[in-house]
């Protein structure tokens, strides 16, 4: 019976004992600021937002944990309580295409141990222009091609993601073709039959534009070059 009572106490007290040692960790914490800021640019104020004693900041060794990053993108002020970024952030480097940059860091203090997750969302800003894979694209067409025909061309590409990637495409004016685009799909569609004998060649400059603000652009010289119909 003595035995029993030994074993309830002892799991008693080691219960608490795990429970005592372990690191509070507190509720969450959410910052959205965007990308590029510069090296010292102020996050917010995780002192006061978290409602802690900045007295304490530098006595408790407040600090920063980013679990898994090679980089720190982050630090924290002690003496003004301010999360700030220790580099210039590229939200097309940290995350990609993928439509939400969230990077997790915690905010540790010692003495007691004391964790805060924070959350921190990257905003993309409109820093990347449109780019085709090549300045210039190469073509040849039939003077037998009928009207309506499409002629597909490669898509521009964007490394920003959302509105700031590519929105829309322009074709330059001109007598032979318009341009039709279905979700990424680029067409040239003959509109007027070609005349190898009145032209030869034909440079046509297509323009692909993002939705960012101020907008940014890309170009592409398109030249298409006039087959005779017995070629």
């Amino acid at each position: 019976m003595g035995d029993k009572r030994f074993s309830a106490l002892f799991l008693i007290i080691c219960f608490v004992a795990i429970i005592v040692t372990m690191p509070l960790v507190r509720g969450d914490l959410s910052y959205s600021f965007p990308e590029e800021m510069k090296r010292g640019s102020v996050i917010g104020n995780i002192a006061k937002d978290l409602g802690l004693n900045l007295g304490t900041f530098s006595s408790r060794k407040a600090r920063v944990d980013i679990a898994g990053a090679r980089k720190r993108f982050c630090d924290v002020n002690t003496n003004t309580g301010d999360l700030i970024t220790s580099e210039k952030i590229d939200r097309e480097n940290l995350c990609g295409k993928k439509p939400s940059c969230v990077v997790t860091i915690d905010l540790v203090l010692e003495n007691p141990l004391e964790l805060h997750r924070v959350s921190l969302h990257v905003v993309d800003v409109n820093d990347n222009s449109p780019q085709f894979r090549e300045n210039l694209i190469e073509m040849e067409i039939s003077e037998s091609a009928e009207r309506g025909n499409h002629f597909s061309i490669e898509e521009a590409h964007d490394a920003d993601v959302g509105q700031n990637t590519v929105q829309r495409y322009v074709l330059q004016k001109n007598d032979h073709f318009v341009l039709a685009v279905d979700s990424n799909n680029v067409e040239l569609v003959l509109e007027n039959k070609l005349d190898r004998e009145k032209k030869r060649e034909l440079s046509l400059l297509l323009t692909a534009i993002d939705g960012g603000s101020p907008q940014k652009s890309g170009t592409v010289v398109i030249h298409v070059t006039v087959l005779d119909a017995n070629d």
